[in-house]
């Protein structure tokens, strides 16, 4: 026979699983020094300049 388990426990421990996993995500994103930020920044105005720039038909 199968192990009894605590079906209310299961769900707890699941759901903090969930949770753990979306803060480390945020502390990912958040976490960064405010250099790299600012660099990040640079770099995604930077190439979006670019995409501009080599855009065939302008929009009206």
């Amino acid at each position: 026979m199968g192990e009894i388990i605590n079906l209310k426990q299961v769900k707890k421990q699941r759901e903090r699983d969930r949770k753990a996993a979306e803060a480390a995500a945020a502390r990912a994103l958040h976490g960064r020094p405010k250099p790299q930020k600012a660099q990040e920044a640079a770099d995604k105005s930077r190439l979006r300049q670019l995409l501009d720039n080599a855009r065939l038909d302008p929009e009206p």
